[in-house]
C-alpha cells in the first residue's frame, strides 16, 4: 500500500491565491516529513478551483526541495500541452530527481484553456491518442519523429534522454486520468496505469480495472506487465479522533470552495454542463472515502484495496482549507494510517 496526497493548491473563499500555493507547497513538504510515498500535483488554468497552472512547475520546486518523496503530476493536460516540450521536462525532472518524478496525463476538459493556448477544440475532442503516443514515444526512444494529423516534424534526437541517463530505470512512469470506457481503453492498449477520480466508488473502480485488463490482454501486453498494474485512486482524507468532526469540517469549507471554484469554468464553445450540488457532493466524498477516525480511514483505505486491487492513493489533504489543519492531517495520515497498512 502506497499513500500519497493530492495537492490541488485549492483558493478557499476568503483567500488569496498565495495564501493557496503556500499551504500547497507546504503541505508536501510536511508529506515527506511524515513518511507517505507521494505527492500528486493537479494543474488548472483561470479559476480558483486549483490555483496551479503548470503541475509540472510545481513539482520541480517540490524534487529540488524534498530527497526521497515520490512527486507526480496529476495531470499534465495534454490539449493543452506539446507533447515534446512536455516530455522533455518530464526526462528533466527524472534524470535529476533520480527516478522520483511520475509524469501523470489527461485530457482535461472543453474549457476556455484550449482557445488561450490555441491548441482548439479539436486538441481535445480528438487529439488526445495522438499526442499520448508521441509523448510516450519521447520518454522510450533515442530519436523521435512525428507525421500525425497534429504533430509532424523530422526527426530529432531525444535529449536528456531518460532510459541512457539511468540505466536501472525504463523511463519516467506515465499514468493516464481515465474517466470513461474509452480512456480506460486507451491506457490498457498502451501498457499505462490508470488515474481513478475522487468521485468513483470501489465498485465502479473494481469495473475500470477488470476493463483495462481486459483491454490489455487483447492487446497483447505482457501478463507481468497487466497483473503488476499500480493503477491509483484519488480520494479525500481528513482524520480526527471522531468521525462526526471530520464530516464536519469538510461540510463547512469543501462546499463553498466547490461552489466558487467549478462555476468558474468556462466553456470554449458554449456548451451547457451539469453541476454537482456542492453539499450533496462533500457528502458523497465523505462517505467514499477515508474521513474519520485514524481506524476508521485505515479500514476503508484497505477494503478499497481489496475490492479493487488499486495499491496506491492519492488523498486530498487541504480540504478543511486551513494550513495548520491541513499539515496536521498529512501528519496523522502518516503517523496514525500509514503503520496500519504496512
Amino acid at each position: 500500500m502506497h499513500l500519497g496526497t493530492f495537492v490541488l493548491a485549492a483558493q478557499f473563499p476568503g483567500q488569496g491565491q498565495g495564501e493557496a500555493l503556500h499551504r500547497a507547497v507546504r503541505s508536501a513538504e510536511a508529506a515527506e516529513e511524515a513518511g507517505l510515498d507521494a505527492v500528486w500535483l493537479a494543474e488548472h488554468h483561470f479559476v480558483p478551483y486549483g490555483t496551479c497552472p503548470s503541475a509540472i512547475t510545481l513539482a520541480a520546486l517540490l524534487l529540488g526541495r524534498t530527497r526521497r518523496i515520490r512527486v507526480g503530476t496529476a495531470v499534465s493536460v495534454l490539449p493543452t500541452a506539446h507533447p515534446v516540450a512536455l516530455g522533455e521536462q518530464a526526462a528533466l525532472l527524472h534524470v535529476t530527481s533520480g527516478g522520483r518524478f511520475t509524469l501523470g496525463v489527461g485530457r482535461g476538459g472543453p474549457w476556455v484553456d484550449l482557445e488561450v493556448f490555441g491548441s482548439g477544440l479539436a486538441a481535445y475532442e480528438q487529439g488526445f491518442p495522438e499526442s499520448l503516443d508521441l509523448l510516450v514515444r519521447w520518454l522510450r526512444e533515442p530519436a523521435v519523429a512525428a507525421a500525425g494529423e497534429r504533430f509532424a516534424f523530422r526527426e530529432v534526437p531525444v535529449v536528456p534522454r531518460p532510459v541512457e541517463a539511468l540505466t536501472d530505470l525504463p523511463g519516467p512512469e506515465v499514468v493516464v486520468a481515465c474517466t470513461s470506457r474509452a480512456s480506460v481503453r486507451l491506457a490498457a492498449e498502451r501498457g499505462l496505469a490508470m488515474l481513478l477520480g475522487m468521485h468513483v466508488g470501489d465498485e465502479e473502480k473494481a469495473e475500470m480495472i477488470d476493463a483495462w485488463r481486459q483491454y490489455a490482454h487483447a492487446a497483447g501486453r505482457p501478463a507481468d506487465e497487466i497483473a503488476g498494474a499500480a493503477h491509483v485512486s484519488a480520494g479525500v482524507c481528513q482524520i480526527t479522533d471522531r468521525r462526526t468532526d471530520a464530516v464536519e469540517t469538510l461540510l463547512k469549507s469543501l462546499p463553498g470552495w466547490l461552489k466558487q471554484g467549478l462555476e468558474a469554468h468556462v466553456t470554449v464553445d458554449g456548451r451547457k454542463r451539469g453541476m454537482r450540488d456542492p453539499v450533496a457532493y462533500t457528502e458523497l466524498l465523505c462517505g467514499l472515502h477515508p474521513v474519520g477516525t485514524p481506524r476508521l480511514c485505515a479500514d476503508r483505505l484497505a477494503a478499497t484495496s481489496e475490492r479493487t486491487g488499486i495499491s496506491r492513493f492519492a488523498l486530498l489533504v487541504e480540504g478543511s482549507g486551513d494550513l495548520a489543519t491541513t499539515e496536521e492531517n498529512v501528519r496523522r495520515l502518516g503517523t496514525e494510517v500509514l503503520p496500519q497498512l504496512r
